[in-house]
């Protein structure tokens, strides 16, 4: 028999560390077995490395076209993962109420973002992953040091993020899906991801080197390809994006 005011299990919530790791492996799963997502994050930044690097379709300049791509494919991966796919996601959650009930759990909103956040997290290690080992088997040969290249991404991260819980928590979940959708499209094009920036107009060129996929493409080609150092100019313009995009979305964000 059990003793007056003993339980077991023991009734409350479980650690704090223990609830994030646990919605992060759930967002991870779900993540995962969504084929609209799994499009976005996985099939269409491959397909696009494979076929560019193997038929001449854009001018990449001197070299092997497989060096210029991989460090757009990988830029284009993070934008996929922490801004459109999680847009997307997050923009319906909050519809269908989800996000609503989960704010009234145990796990605090900020215990949320940052679940949501080690599952891009998550996801975009197993797209580098990836890319690189397609890259590598396409012939790509990359210089530079791993700490430029970390730095980049994991700025990258919180840039896209900020934009992408921005666009979902302000934005209706259907408006959301089709901007991300186009945003993702007219980056994909003018972000310097598969088109050199230097086949654009000059006065085009200064305004797309500020936006956060050029920073991060062209700074990982500074360094992937080139083998410069710390690109500190780009890393200076995604840090602009994320300070300012995770403070618009934690001032903006509606949670129903």
């Amino acid at each position: 028999m059990t003793a007056t005011g003993a339980y077991s299990p023991k009734p409350g919530a479980a650690p704090l560390a223990r609830m994030i790791a646990a919605q992060a492996a759930l967002e991870t799963r779900m993540l995962l077995r969504n084929g609209e997502q799994l499009l976005l994050t996985v099939i269409i930044p491959t397909l696009l490395l494979v076929l560019f690097s193997t038929v001449d379709v854009v001018d990449t300049g001197e070299g092997e076209a497989v060096d210029f791509l991989a460090p757009g494919i990988l830029a284009l991966a993070v934008m996929s993962t922490a801004f459109t796919g999680q847009a997307i996601a997050t923009g319906f959650e909050r519809r269908y109420g989800v996000l609503k009930r989960l704010a009234s759990s145990p796990l605090p909103r900020w215990g949320l973002m940052t679940a949501k956040t080690l599952s891009v997290l998550v996801t975009e290690v197993l797209q580098v992953i990836l890319v690189t080992v397609i890259a590598l088997a396409l012939g790509w040969s990359p210089q530079g040091g791993p700490f430029a290249v970390l730095s980049l991404l994991v700025l990258g991260t919180a840039a896209f993020s900020g934009l992408g819980l921005l666009m979902a928590g302000t934005l209706k979940a259907e408006a959301t899906l089709a901007a991300a959708n186009l945003v993702f499209l007219l980056l994909l094009v003018g972000g310097g991801v598969v088109v050199p920036l230097d086949k654009f107009p000059d006065a085009a060129q200064d305004v797309l080197g500020l936006l956060p996929i050029s920073a991060l493409s062209e700074g990982l080609r500074d360094v992937l390809q080139h083998g410069a150092g710390v690109p500190w100019a780009g890393l200076g313009i995604l840090a602009v994006w994320a300070v300012a995009g995770l403070a618009a979305a934690g001032k903006f964000f509606r949670w129903e």
